[in-house]
């Protein structure tokens, strides 16, 4: 009940800074933030002569939650119900935050640069602070977390790239280049800060040397990773050992800890981080 209970909080603060980084920093400088947000942002300017209040009304947040209609219901049939919930809430903060505050005309920072580099650290923590709570932001990341779970050879990131090229080679016709190439420089950096945080992205492998025969199975039954085994013997003690070698990702290095410290406190343990993992490896949100 606690960690499903962080994970919504951990939602709410992650979609709070992500739209705020945006609403902030990115839209009073007339910047493009990528993905589908970006989408509503270029179909903001488009329908701008249609908008009865455009100085006062900004369609981006609402165009965005139409889009997302689509990709949610795509998570409804392959993705769990409170994965989708959690995505719902940060698709209606998003929509709360970029339509109905008042519009913002003026940045926080005085150049385009810095504009870029700050909306991007804030967006970037709250995309990865989404991730972390088994949810996500919406948009490419829905298709990001979709096509994990049934497609896992498939690259998340060059259907990102190839997206994301064409809304900011769109933008940079309708608005002007400089300001697409500085929107380039925004998502690259937020993505960079979201994988940063989104400790389910990091890969770890642990070997595990233990006399317990009991270990083994208590790893699978917290973690609920697989655990290969095979027999060992100390140099210096002469005594016979098991090697237990478990991959997982960062986010249940603590269940790891938990079930050695339950089981044997004193077997000794060496992590590797960010191995890269194929074959058999599940990944989880």
């Amino acid at each position: 009940m606690k960690d499903e209970v962080l994970k919504y909080i951990k939602v709410i603060i992650g979609s709070i800074l992500f739209s705020l980084g945006i609403y902030f920093f990115i839209t009073p400088s007339g910047l493009n933030s990528g993905g589908v947000v970006g989408i509503a942002q270029i179909l903001n300017i488009v329908l701008r002569p249609l908008n009865p209040n455009p100085d006062s009304f900004d369609l981006t947040g609402i165009m965005n939650m139409l889009l997302n209609v689509p990709l949610y219901i795509l998570a409804l049939k392959s993705i769990s119900k409170s994965f989708c919930l959690r995505t719902l809430i940060s698709i209606i903060i998003q929509m709360v935050t970029l339509s109905l505050l008042p519009l913002r005309t003026e940045a926080i920072m005085p150049d385009m640069l810095s504009n870029c580099v700050f909306g991007a650290l804030m967006s970037g923590v709250g995309v990865g602070l989404c991730l972390q709570s088994s949810s996500c932001a919406g948009g490419i990341d829905i298709l990001g977390v979709y096509f994990s779970k049934t497609k896992p050879n498939f690259s998340v990131g060059k259907l990102s790239i190839i997206l994301n090229f064409f809304v900011f080679a769109i933008f940079a016709y309708i608005v002007n280049l400089q300001n697409a190439l500085y929107s380039i420089i925004f998502v690259a950096i937020m993505y960079f800060v979201g994988d940063k945080v989104h400790y389910q992205n990091i890969n770890i492998s642990a070997m595990i040397f233990t006399q317990n025969e009991n270990l083994k199975k208590e790893i699978m039954r917290i973690t609920g990773r697989g655990v290969t085994c095979w027999k060992g013997q100390g140099v210096y003690t002469g005594q016979e050992k098991d090697i237990l070698v478990v991959a997982l990702n960062k986010y249940e290095i603590r269940r790891l800890e938990k079930a050695i410290k339950t089981v044997d406190p004193h077997a000794f343990m060496i992590l590797s981080e960010g191995q890269k993992i194929s074959g058999g490896f599940e990944k989880r949100l």
